[in-house]
C-alpha cells in the first residue's frame, strides 16, 4: 500500500498521506518560552513538504519543569495568539498538525535551577554527566495531580489555538515513561508496584486529556516498544499497555524506545541489543501492532522512502497499519 494513501483515524479525521514529521526538540523559542519567530518559520518549511502529519517538538505542560532555556512551554493563555500563528502556519498546506505535550520529570538540566519531580528519588546514571541533571523529588500525591490537570489544560489550549491534536508524550524517559519503568518508578503506593500502577498516570493524562476535548480533537500516545535497559519498561510491558490503550480513546500510538541513559531513539541500545540501521523499531513495532486496535507510527532513522518493510499498511478494525516517520 503506498505512503501517499489517506489514514482515517477512529475519531473520524483523516491524514492526508502516511508520511508524519516526528517530533523533534527544536530549542528555538523566545525567551518567554514562547514560539520563536525562528521556529515559525521553521514550521512553514515543513508545512510546505506536504506531509500528512506534523508533530511539533516537546512543549512543556509547567514552564517550571523545562528539559531546556530554548523550550517552549503551553500551561495557561499568556502567549496563546502566538500558538495561534505556529497552528495557522503549521496547517496551510493541510497537514494534520499536532502538540507534543511533555514534562520531563528527573530528566531536568541542573543548570536551569529548577525542581526535578519523578516517581522515586532515582537519579540519573550517566558517569560524569550524571552531575548535569537536578536530583528528583519523589512526587507526592497533590504532585501528581496536578501533572494529570496541566496535561489536560495543555491540551485544551492547543485545541483553542487551532492545532488538531496532541501527542501525550509517554517515551524516552521522560516523567510519565519514568512512572512506567520498574528501574524509574520504586513507589510502593497505587502509583507503583505492579504494572497496572505503574501505568495508572499515563493511563489518568489520557483520560483527563480526552475529557477536556472535543471529540474530533486528535489524541495520540508516544511510547516506549522498550527502555533498552535490563530490568526495565519492556516488550511485553508495552504489549500490556497498549491494550489498556485499547480502551481509551486513541486516535494514533507511536512507537519509539530509549531514554537520555539508552538514547535507542537516537540508533544507541544499553542492553546488548543491536539496533536496525533505519526504523529502529520496526520489528518490535510489527509485533506489538498486533495487538492494538489504533493506528501505529513507527520512528526513528528512516531515510528511504522504498524501505519495502516499512511501507505503511491500511488498517482498518481488524487490520494493522504503520505509519512513516517523515523527520
Amino acid at each position: 500500500m503506498s505512503p501517499f494513501q489517506t489514514l482515517n483515524l477512529p475519531n473520524g479525521q483523516t491524514i492526508g498521506n502516511r508520511i508524519a514529521k516526528a517530533a523533534m526538540e527544536e530549542n528555538l523559542a523566545d525567551t518567554r518560552q514562547a514560539p520563536s519567530d525562528a521556529l515559525l518559520r521553521l514550521y512553514q518549511a515543513w508545512a510546505g513538504g506536504e506531509a500528512g502529519l506534523l508533530l511539533t517538538g516537546n512543549v512543556m505542560i509547567d514552564r517550571r519543569a523545562m528539559t531546556g532555556p530554548g523550550g517552549v512551554a503551553l500551561e495557561d493563555e499568556q502567549h496563546l495568539e502566538r500558538f495561534r500563528q505556529w497552528a495557522t502556519i503549521g496547517r496551510a498546506g493541510g497537514a494534520q498538525f499536532w502538540v507534543q505535550l511533555n514534562h520531563p520529570g528527573r530528566q531536568t538540566m541542573a543548570n536551569l535551577g529548577q525542581q526535578a519531580w519523578a516517581p522515586s528519588a532515582v537519579a540519573l546514571d550517566l558517569g560524569s554527566f550524571s552531575k548535569m541533571f537536578a536530583e528528583p523529588k519523589p512526587m507526592t500525591e497533590s504532585d501528581i495531580h496536578e501533572v494529570i490537570q496541566r496535561f489536560a489544560t495543555s491540551a485544551a489550549l492547543a485545541e483553542k489555538a487551532g492545532f488538531t491534536g496532541v501527542q501525550i508524550h509517554a517515551a524516552h524517559g521522560y516523567l510519565l515513561s519514568q512512572f512506567l519503568s520498574p528501574l524509574t518508578n520504586r513507589r510502593t503506593d497505587q502509583w507503583g508496584g505492579s504494572l497496572e500502577n505503574r501505568a495508572r498516570l499515563l493511563l489518568e493524562v489520557v483520560s483527563a486529556v480526552r475529557k477536556t476535548v472535543s471529540p474530533k480533537f486528535c489524541v495520540s500516545v508516544k511510547l516506549n516498544s522498550a527502555d533498552f535497559q535490563r530490568g526495565g519498561f519492556d516488550a511485553d510491558d508495552a504489549r500490556q499497555v497498549i491494550q489498556w490503550l485499547n480502551e481509551q480513546q486513541i486516535d494514533l500510538l507511536e512507537l519509539s524506545g530509549g531514554s537520555y541513559e539508552a538514547p535507542a531513539m537516537q540508533g544507541e541500545a544499553r542492553d546488548g541489543r543491536t539496533l536496525a540501521r533505519e526504523a529502529y523499531f520496526l520489528e518490535m513495532a510489527g509485533e506489538l501492532a498486533r495487538v492494538a486496535r489504533m493506528p501505529v507510527m513507527v520512528t526513528g532513522g528512516h531515510s528511504s522512502l522504498g524501505h519495502r518493510r516499512t511501507r505503511a499498511r491500511q488498517r482498518h478494525r481488524h487490520g494493522r497499519d504503520r505509519h512513516r516517520d517523515g523527520g
